[in-house]
């Protein structure tokens, strides 16, 4: 799988990512580094089939009504240390693996991930 992790996330979840074999990117590696606008983001996603991780509410609308980001996980955990938030990528990360098979959207909190349905094109 590939990932965008969006600028209000640390290293470490990309770390975590690459550590099981997943192809990833921070945007502070991006060419406008984490001051890259959602627009581009959601460019990126879709043109290279990245899911978005990030904290933004505005991805959830904008995938939810447009389709943009292609895939994403939005995390709801509130403000978290940094060690608690890597804990649950950990801990979560092989159920959040499972449900982007089959599901574009992936909410996770503090104790949980749920999974949207994929969005289903209209005709």
């Amino acid at each position: 799988m590939k990932f965008l992790v969006d600028a209000h996330l640390p290293l470490a979840i990309c770390r975590i990512l690459e550590a099981a074999g997943h192809d990833v990117v921070h945007t502070r590696d991006l060419p406008a580094g984490n001051a890259t606008t959602d627009a581009e983001i959601n460019r990126i996603s879709t043109a290279q089939r990245r899911i978005v991780v990030s904290k933004d509410a505005d991805f959830f609308y904008s995938h939810t009504l447009h389709g943009r980001p292609w895939k994403l996980i939005l995390v709801r955990t509130g403000n978290l240390n940094r060690t608690a938030l890597i804990a649950i990528f950990e801990r979560h990360l092989r159920s959040i693996e499972a449900a982007l098979a089959d599901n574009t959207l992936i909410e996770l909190d503090r104790f949980r991930i749920q999974a949207a349905p994929k969005r289903r094109r209209q005709k």
